[in-house]
């Protein structure tokens, strides 16, 4: 597994479909392919994988990769406050090396695909912003995020000083460069032989107008009780979702799906409450995203999708997904189908 494969927050994922949005890419189209409903960008809760994330990148990339400096603008909207209760760990730091000591120590709870190494050189502090595990397709970009979001958190830290005295990427010179410039306040190195942020280790070892010990301490304690439920339950509520979309209308109940998984009930129930979810919520959202999903579709009319979800009756299809959505199923096919011809007739 690379190091950037782990489960991470949807935040992330909101913020880069809202930068596809204020580019004039629909939602749907930003999420196409990655299992993510649009109303679930609002569960801080909700945990996606990298891969999901991926394919939200691409699709962003393959409809807005000609805008220059895309990954800056991007990079500048993971302020400290994205990251939860890292991001506190991180502001209440006795000083900036420490909030990026703690980054480190907690790196899965970040959204970063590259990997950071840290070496102090002197009076600098370099950090590396290792790719070599990035598909190359998406490379750049991440790369250009990620260095951008690093320096957007050092400046919530340090409003008032400069930290950054250098920045060097591996990729080829842009065309215009100015904006790259504008924002790093450095004149960025470009073609370099690594990805490399210089940073003044002396401004770094500055005590953090925030910094409270026992906040910091709380963090930290927050962090690691959260990193252990990614890792102790981390895909436990996507493998349940697999094993309810694989059957379709014979959903298995929990003892069946507990059976598959090696666990007993009273175990699944426990886990799944660890992640916030439970094995019902599970099997709703199934049957609502299976539903959109055939909606989104033209061939199934309503009668045979109901049958399909193993509704006995199509009303009480409709019911529920009234219940789910505020609208009928046909209402919500017009709908999807609207957005959907919509970018054409702009093109």
């Amino acid at each position: 597994m690379v190091e950037w494969d782990f489960a991470r927050s949807v935040t992330s994922m909101r913020l880069m479909t809202e930068l596809g949005v204020e580019h004039g890419l629909p939602a749907h189209a930003c999420l196409a392919e990655t299992d993510v409903k649009e109303q679930d960008l609002a569960d801080p809760a909700m945990l996606v994988s990298a891969a999901q994330e991926m394919r939200l990148i691409r699709n962003v990339l393959n409809h807005l990769g000609t805008v220059a400096g895309l990954g800056l603008q991007a990079g500048q909207r993971y302020h400290f406050t994205a990251f939860g209760a890292l991001g506190f760990a991180m502001v209440s730091s006795p000083n900036a090396r420490s909030a990026l000591d703690v980054t480190l120590r907690y790196f899965q709870l970040t959204f970063a695909f590259t990997r950071l190494h840290v070496e102090d050189h002197g009076d600098q502090t370099h950090i590396t912003l290792d790719a070599s595990s990035l598909p190359e397709d998406v490379r750049a970009f991440i790369v250009e995020r990620d260095a951008a979001a690093l320096v957007t958190i050092q400046r919530d830290l340090f409003a008032s000083r400069p930290v950054l005295q250098g920045i060097r990427f591996t990729r080829r010179a842009p065309d215009d460069p100015q904006a790259y410039a504008s924002f790093f306040g450095v004149a960025p190195v470009f073609g370099a032989s690594s990805n490399v942020a210089v940073m003044a280790s002396s401004v770094l070892m500055e005590p953090l107008s925030q910094g409270n010990a026992l906040a910091f301490k709380a963090a930290q304690a927050q962090c690691s009780a959260l990193l252990e439920r990614h890792r102790s339950g981390a895909g436990l509520a996507a493998k349940v979702k697999s094993l309810l979309t694989r059957e379709g209308a014979g959903m298995p109940g929990m003892e069946e799906v507990a059976d598959a998984l090696c666990m007993t009930p009273r175990t699944l129930r426990r886990r799944l409450l660890e992640e916030g979810a439970t094995f019902l919520r599970l099997r709703e959202q199934v049957r609502r995203a299976t539903a959109e999903d055939l909606l989104s579709g033209a061939s199934l009319s309503v009668e045979r999708i109901a049958d399909r979800l193993g509704y006995a009756e199509p009303t009480c299809f409709i019911n529920a997904f009234r219940r789910w959505t505020g609208q009928t199923p046909l209402v919500y096919r017009k709908a999807v189908h609207r957005a959907l011809a919509a970018p054409e007739r702009g093109d």
